[in-house]
């Protein structure tokens, strides 16, 4: 690999041909020059995922990352009282050999472990609009009507291929908003509980199916409900993405955006600004895995195509965190259910629950999660998380002596992006997995396949070998 630190020329000498770019702007004239194999945007879990993939083929790689670390959605707190790690983010992964196989790889312990708490609790069902406990509420037996839902699910084994292989046409059933389909297919029962794992998916019961039957299909079903999922033994999921960082050394950029791209069949150009200043990065090839929202996407050269799939997509917003001295006791889980809605589904903004750790010997924490259809401001969501325990202790639920403090916060937004049904019969999957490889270009992350680690590296594990062609 060469890191060339001289100013920018018109035409750079790099692969054996003369790769010709734009004159670069006198703001970045003067940015140094990193020459690689291929370069990646976005060191979440696809990112860093293809990183380490693409440096075990032999290639050389620059990662590129908005924040101060590596991981996206894995999120860890240590505990200064215990030392412990505390994961609230990316919790659990299932059984099989790609988690496994990259897990052994850095030498980190897997440990049987379903993210259920570590001791046994006591679940509270409780409307946090009001505070108050809800009376008489208890989850219903799920046993048929998930029974149901593996049915229907095993009518379309194409969902749970990583990344979209839908048919053409695709079948109604998954075109239609779930509620419509819960109501077809007598799934009632089963609502609240895929509900509780389809965090972040906004208004549940009026996206179309396919969405939640892709996320929430069979193996999850059986793998939360077993121990057949795994967990770092440490509870420190992090630890993957620390020792990528310190494999991949200089070659990650952190703290680092992306100001223009160009690309072409020769290659691709990419100016970045880093706490260092600004660089321009010249590779044969381009990964990027950051979400494809257009406001995600400003200074890049999209073709129309892109632009016009990606101006299609809406997403929802997804918050976590941990809370201190909420006065809720070590056993206690309060679940957010409303008195007043399908379901009992509470209707966003609102928090899901404030939960116990599944992590052993930590105490005085619990983890909370938070949804919204529109981004929030990390102080508008810990304003709402904290009026929602001042209900709970106006109305008797808990202890009023406590102030809950924010220990560890982590916004996971934009989240479970998406388009509508007619978007998706017109044939937007289609079309969207064709840009695979258009000007030397190739997309991961959750947009194209799911938001679960293991998909994701099974994913981006099929794209590398034409990446490194």
């Amino acid at each position: 690999m060469f890191v060339t630190v001289i100013p920018i020329l018109l035409t750079v000498y790099a692969f054996g041909q003369a790769v010709a770019f734009p004159s670069p702007s006198a703001t970045h004239r003067h940015a140094s020059v990193i020459i690689r194999d291929v370069c990646i945007i976005g060191g979440g879990s696809s990112g860093t995922y293809a990183a380490i993939g693409l440096r075990d083929k032999g290639k050389s790689v620059a990662l590129i990352e908005a924040q101060s670390l590596l991981g996206g959605h894995t999120n860890t707190y240590t505990d200064p009282a215990t030392s412990k790690k505390v994961d609230y983010g990316v919790i659990i992964f299932p059984n099989i050999s790609t988690v496994t196989s990259y897990f052994d790889r850095f030498n980190i312990l897997l440990t049987p472990g379903n993210g259920s708490p570590s001791t046994a609790v006591e679940n509270y069902y409780v409307d946090f609009r009001t505070g108050r406990t809800v009376t008489g509420y208890s989850l219903p037996d799920t046993t048929a009507a998930f029974r149901a839902y593996a049915t229907q699910v095993a009518k379309y084994p194409f969902l749970n291929i990583p990344g979209w292989h839908l048919p053409d046409p695709v079948p109604e059933d998954l075109l239609t908003p779930f509620g419509d389909f819960v109501k077809k297919y007598q799934l009632d029962d089963a609502v609240s509980t895929i509900n509780e794992y389809a965090q972040g998916f906004g208004d549940l019961l009026s996206i179309p199916t396919l969405y939640v039957l892709k996320y929430f299909n069979v193996p999850p079903v059986q793998a939360g409900a077993s121990s057949t999922s795994l967990t770092t033994a440490r509870h420190d999921n992090s630890e993957l993405y620390e020792k990528a960082r310190e494999e991949l050394g200089e070659d990650v950029f952190l703290s680092s955006t992306v100001i223009a791209t160009s690309r072409n069949r020769r290659g691709v150009k990419i100016t970045i600004k880093t706490p260092q200043g600004f660089k321009t990065i010249l590779a044969r090839k381009l990964v990027i895995s950051i979400p494809p929202l257009l406001s995600n996407l400003r200074g890049f050269d999209l073709s129309e195509a892109e632009r016009d799939l990606f101006g299609l997509f809406s997403s929802e917003a997804y918050y976590t965190g941990l809370l201190r001295n909420t006065g809720i006791p070590e056993n206690v889980v309060l679940n957010n259910v409303a008195t007043d809605t399908p379901y009992n589904i509470p209707p966003e903004p609102s928090i899901y629950g404030l939960f116990a750790l599944s992590t052993p010997n930590v105490t005085g924490l619990k983890n909370f999660q938070f949804g919204a259809s529109t981004a929030l401001s990390e102080s508008a969501v810990k304003a709402s998380v904290v009026s929602a325990i001042s209900k709970l202790q106006t109305a008797g639920t808990i202890p009023t002596a406590s102030t809950p403090e924010f220990v560890a916060y982590n916004s996971h937004t934009p989240y479970e992006l998406h388009v509508s049904a007619d978007a998706i019969r017109a044939g937007f999957y289609k079309n969207l997995t064709a840009l695979q490889g258009q000007r030397n270009t190739w997309w991961t992350g959750a947009a194209f396949s799911k938001h679960a680690s293991s998909d994701l590296w099974a994913f981006t594990d099929g794209l590398l070998p034409d990446i490194a062609s």
